[in-house]
């Protein structure tokens, strides 16, 4: 029995390509984590020496989530959670910031990285009265999404659908409009959606996004400010609307910190 249990990890651990970068154990590197290896840190140093502000992206990426499910669970009262484009564990992940809020929250994270999938353990925990799972499917694929969401989360009940800097991974605009339409379709009215992603207007976030497409990896595409926004039509957008990541109800102690410079773009919104 324990072999067979032991058995998707092996699997998984099988399929990690360690000869490319992956942008979720690059994403890992920026953050400090130890979830990588020598050619994500290749990758990583030479985005860095284009763009040195990644770094602090990927932090105001992590914080603004922070802000928008500590909102979600607390003054939205959801309770269930579904967080697409997971990425390697890291601190205060959407389980432990819902759950510290409400213990009985709901959470799926959902990823289709191998390595990821080697450290479900870490992030399938939960308070007695809440429940965490792990769904390992494709973004690309949102009918498998919902599917095994649904037997974590009661679909008929409002859903936090949470996508930070993920989209970019889904080439074509219209498609991704597209697929993120079908998750949010398959949702309840009162449900929400939590949303950010980098512009294409940044110099040099472009050249570096350019450059790391030329890599090996899996491309990630940037995009117009406007087309961001796009993500949130049809819904009740949330003061103060879809701004620079700094700027979204910033914690009072910190201060907005925005730097004039705008790299990524943020919102919050409820299906009406």
């Amino acid at each position: 029995m324990a072999q067979d249990s032991l058995r998707p990890e092996t699997d998984a651990l099988a399929k990690i390509d360690t000869t490319v970068p992956h942008s979720a154990r690059i994403w890992n590197y920026w953050l400090g984590g130890k979830d990588n290896y020598p050619v994500d840190h290749e990758a990583g140093d030479a985005f860095r020496g284009v763009f040195p502000g990644i770094t602090d992206l990927a932090r105001d990426s992590r914080a603004f989530l922070g802000r928008a499910v500590r909102f979600l669970a607390g003054e939205a009262g959801v309770r269930q959670f579904l967080d697409i484009g997971t990425g390697l564990p890291t601190a205060d992940n959407t389980h432990q910031i819902a759950q510290r809020v409400a213990p009985e929250a709901r959470i799926v994270y959902v990823d289709n990285d191998p390595l990821v999938l080697t450290h479900a353990r870490a992030l399938l925990t939960s308070t007695p009265e809440g429940m965490t799972d792990y769904v390992d499917a494709d973004l690309h694929d949102p009918a498998t999404v919902l599917r095994e969401a649904a037997r974590t989360l009661d679909l008929t009940r409002p859903v936090a659908l949470t996508m930070m800097q993920v989209s970019g991974h889904i080439a074509d605009y219209d498609r991704a409009r597209a697929i993120i339409g079908t998750l949010l379709d398959a949702l309840p009215s009162g449900s929400w959606f939590a949303f950010n992603d980098s512009v294409d207007t940044h110099k040099a976030n472009a050249e570096a996004t350019r450059q790391y497409n030329e890599s090996g990896a899996v491309p990630y595409f940037l995009r117009a400010p406007e087309e961001l926004a796009g993500f949130f039509d049809g819904l009740e957008l949330l003061e103060p609307g879809v701004v620079p990541l700094n700027d979204w109800r910033p914690d009072p102690a910190k201060g907005s910190g925005g730097s004039g410079e705008v790299i990524a773009l943020g919102g919050v919104a409820r299906k009406p």
